[in-house]
């Protein structure tokens, strides 16, 4: 039997609606094979807006993601800097020598980056899903979010139809 060797990934709440959006539900990163480590911080953005909130009903069916219990002691320098979940993500990263966080905001991104840490986004696990045949259309994905709401830049879009091929 072969061991199969989960990455492990801190992710904020952008990333986690946006593929509940895309596809539904949070199953994709189950199926990509990732530790999944949600902050205290973070499921308290989740779960904040209610269980009418898109993302919130898959976020609590997801029994594998690993739900940070106790807030965590974040540095100010992060505070000053990002939102509490952001801020949340890459002090965990950094308290557990996790190298790989999962944000899509510009200001969060540029501070993991200076942190020393790598980058992934919801795009990025699409592309992923994709290339793995976890995902049958980016585009469908991409309109998926769209109507929910979620803002892409025409960029982003860009990239992501060039890299899974569907231009």
């Amino acid at each position: 039997m072969l061991n199969t060797v989960r990455k492990t990934i801190v992710t904020n709440t952008s990333p986690l609606i946006a593929i509940v959006a895309a596809t539904g539900d949070l199953t994709l990163l189950n199926n990509l094979q990732l530790q999944t480590i949600v902050p205290y911080e973070v499921a308290q953005e989740i779960r904040s807006g209610g269980g009418d909130r898109l993302g919130t009903q898959a976020f609590n069916q997801a029994t594998w993601l690993e739900v940070q219990s106790e807030p965590i002691n974040i540095a100010p320098y992060l505070l000053n800097t990002l939102d509490r979940g952001e801020a949340s993500v890459i002090q965990t990263a950094l308290n557990r020598q996790i190298e790989t966080v999962c944000i899509d905001e510009k200001a969060g991104r540029r501070v993991a980056r200076l942190s020393q840490l790598k980058l992934t986004g919801s795009i990025g696990l699409l592309l992923k899903a994709k290339q793995d045949g976890q995902l049958d259309s980016m585009a469908t994905a991409i309109q998926r979010m769209q109507k929910s709401g979620i803002r892409l830049s025409q960029g982003v879009i860009q990239f992501a139809m060039a890299r899974s091929g569907e231009t």
